[in-house]
């Protein structure tokens, strides 16, 4: 297994379902960033069987909400003087606000420039979320 160095300071995302590290990568833009960033794949884990892992050695900040859409499960850790000095494990957002889009043709949405259109979750086993203005239903998918 390779050896990646503990972090002095930064922020750590940790139990990402396997194959969702990359997503969660181009979510955040970290390959836009100046500082250290390691992406491991398919880390074995007693837990999960297989997990990724994103290592980012700065403080920056992070959209929660984003996270929580593509893997309600993680966990972040931020670390300061090399030592963990916050812990937050995530879960799906209740509102969901500037992220999404609705789907539904027939929506204001599609014909009006409105920003920051609300989201709000009607079903977390489907993931799914409610349009503010039709109500419709629709799930994040994290567009390229």
């Amino acid at each position: 297994m390779i050896n990646v160095s503990k972090l002095k300071k930064g922020i750590i995302i940790d139990h990402i379902e396997s194959g969702h590290g990359f997503e969660i990568f181009k979510a955040l833009h970290l390959n836009d960033i100046d500082d250290v960033v390691v992406l491991l794949k398919k880390i074995p884990s007693k837990k999960m069987g297989q997990k990724d892992l994103i290592k980012i050695e700065t403080d920056m900040e992070i959209n929660m909400n984003v996270l929580g859409l593509i893997d309600p499960n993680v966990t972040i850790n931020f670390v300061k003087d090399g030592e963990m000095v916050k812990k937050i494990k995530l879960s799906l957002p209740k509102v969901v606000k500037g992220i999404m889009t609705c789907k539904n043709p027939r929506c204001i949405t599609q014909y009006e420039e409105i920003k920051d259109i609300k989201f709000y979750l009607v079903n977390e086993e489907t993931r799914q979320y409610r349009c503010e203005y039709c109500d419709a239903y629709t799930t994040f998918i994290e567009a390229d």
